[in-house]
């Protein structure tokens, strides 16, 4: 079972990379939306905080809490249950909470009224290109046009995005500078030995600023009951504060009735992925030169994807008080496309609940702790 809350911001946020400062005159970007990572270090401090767990013993292995928070929290090698399970900007009024989505990889807005999907095309045989896919991700316009930033897709837009139905910039988008806005802060350096600040370091630093009644949703797996429903969390760079608050959300699920007849689905990143395969998900095989991806109840052909750029991401370990390892991940909103599916609908059901990670015995189970590789299913297109 997913417990939901929602974290509310009390001032602005330093949501840093893993870019870092090189010398007087630097600025520093924020990253937004931040990695999953920010919410389960979080809320897992706190609940050790709550149950009076030093977190400096706790970090060094010498303490281990017992029970269900034991069995929630394990340690830092083997986090135990605890999985964050979803992770979007969101909007909260009363207890109804509304979140919002990066536009998937495969999902274009040729205006501020339109938007297109991307869909598996087969080249011509005198076309060559590096992908190992049988189809490339296509877009088919009547005209030429550019391509318009800054949309975000409301639940609407998701849940028709699932059910691979018709999309519609005003009624399935928010612009981005709805939801937060930036705000720059000049800092200086200060000398070690003194703390006075040092000459000619000055740097400018971007904060978040999330819009009234605008944090963060946050779903855990595993609590146990145990996530914390009222009180404060520090949240990144400087431990800015956020109120901890209850919220009601369902997830929209794609059309699983459809998806079984054309036996084909796609397969939605909402989190960063870290994979082995780098761009790959984990479970592909190639054979014959055809990417399978088989487990125990199911298999499909990768037919198409829409990944891009890979990105790094790294951190700081709270536990240990030590960089986390840098690892390159397929960035969110990806896209796989996926056709002659066999196997039973109720097995893809799980990975939105499961994640998608390795067999148990090569899983990094802390970033899996963390939020990473979380997955949504979704309908293809239609009309295509």
């Amino acid at each position: 079972m997913i417990e939901y809350c929602f974290l509310h911001p009390l001032d602005v946020l330093y949501l840093r990379g893993n870019r870092l400062f090189d010398g007087a005159g630097d600025h520093a970007e924020a990253l937004m939306p931040p990695w999953p990572s920010l919410a389960a270090g979080a809320l897992r401090s706190r609940m050790l905080v709550d149950h009076d767990i030093p977190l400096g013993l706790f970090g060094n292995g010498k303490t281990k809490s017992e029970g269900a928070l034991g069995a929630c929290l394990g340690t830092p090698s083997d986090p135990g249950d605890f999985r964050l399970a979803a992770f979007y900007v969101a909007c909260l009024k009363g207890e109804e909470v509304t979140p919002y989505f990066p536009l998937p990889s495969d999902v274009v807005a040729l205006s501020r009224e339109t938007l297109a999907y991307l869909r598996p095309a087969v080249l011509h045989p005198a076309l060559r290109a590096s992908s190992p896919l049988p189809a490339c991700p296509a877009l088919a316009t009547a005209k030429p046009a550019k391509p318009v930033g800054g949309l975000w897709l409301n639940l609407t837009g998701l849940a028709a995005y699932l059910k691979g139905a018709p999309l519609n910039a005003k009624e399935h988008c928010v612009e981005k500078t709805t939801l937060w806005k930036y705000d720059a802060r000049l800092g200086i350096a200060l000398e070690p030995a003194s703390r006075a600040a040092a000459e000619g370091k000055i740097y400018t630093t971007e904060t978040v600023a999330m819009s009234e009644n605008h944090g963060f949703l946050v779903g855990v797996q595993g609590a146990a009951g145990l996530l914390p429903k009222s009180g404060l969390v520090r949240l990144g760079g400087d431990g800015r504060g956020a109120e901890i608050l209850p919220c009601n959300f369902s997830p929209p699920v794609p059309d699983w009735g459809k998806i079984a007849q054309e036996k084909r689905f796609r397969l939605l990143l909402t989190t960063p992925g870290i994979f082995p395969g780098g761009w790959q998900p984990s479970g592909l095989n190639n054979e014959n030169g055809v990417l399978v991806w088989r487990t125990e109840t199911f298999s499909a052909v990768l037919k198409s994807a829409c990944v891009n750029r890979g990105e790094i991401v790294s951190g700081w370990d709270l536990a240990r008080r030590c960089p986390k390892d840098a690892q390159r991940t397929a960035p969110t909103g990806s896209v796989y496309y996926f056709d002659e599916f066999q196997g039973t609908i109720d097995a893809l059901k799980r990975l939105p609940e499961e994640g998608l990670w390795p067999p148990a015995e090569s899983t990094d189970k802390s970033r899996k702790a963390e939020g990473f590789n979380n997955v949504m299913i979704a309908a293809w297109p239609l009309n295509d």
